[in-house]
């Protein structure tokens, strides 16, 4: 799985001008899911995006994590993380996983997070989504389970 994590101020998630989720302050997630990702996959991500500090403290540091600020979380499937571009000028996403595989972990992943007392809402996937929001820093953290040796 590779997880691109964003801190914002606020973000939201439109499906044909209709917001379907919104936010204000914590995460925006764009959450890829490879055909090989398992459970044990979801596990490792819930535990590092929950108990990530990239909020500041009274001392200006970053040092919070997103529970102890109140934070919720913005989550959208996003599939062409996957993306191989080593040949040509068209991406192959043959390294995604399909839908069966993917929506079953998807909500794994946000159901893990909820159960941490942390508010998620997402998009829809497979939907075409627009995604607005304002990060916060900028603060990105990428996350792969691929490299977490």
């Amino acid at each position: 799985m590779k997880a691109v994590v964003q801190r914002v101020k606020k973000a939201s998630v439109s499906i044909n001008e209709t917001t379907v989720g919104q936010i204000e302050q914590g995460f925006m997630i764009l959450l890829g899911i490879h055909e090989e990702d398992t459970q044990e996959d979801v596990d490792y991500l819930v535990k590092k995006i929950a108990k990530l500090r990239v909020f500041e403290d009274e001392n200006g540091k970053l040092n919070l994590s997103i529970a102890a600020v109140g934070g919720s979380i913005l989550s959208v499937s996003q599939f062409t993380l996957y993306a191989d571009t080593k040949k040509g000028n068209r991406p192959s996403f043959i390294k995604a996983a399909s839908p069966q595989t993917a929506v079953p972990l998807y909500e794994a992943f946000n159901q893990g997070l909820s159960q941490q007392g942390i508010s998620v809402v997402t998009g829809e996937f497979g939907a075409d989504m627009q995604v607005s929001l304002v990060n916060d820093g900028p603060v990105t953290i990428i996350y792969d389970t691929r490299e977490k040796a």
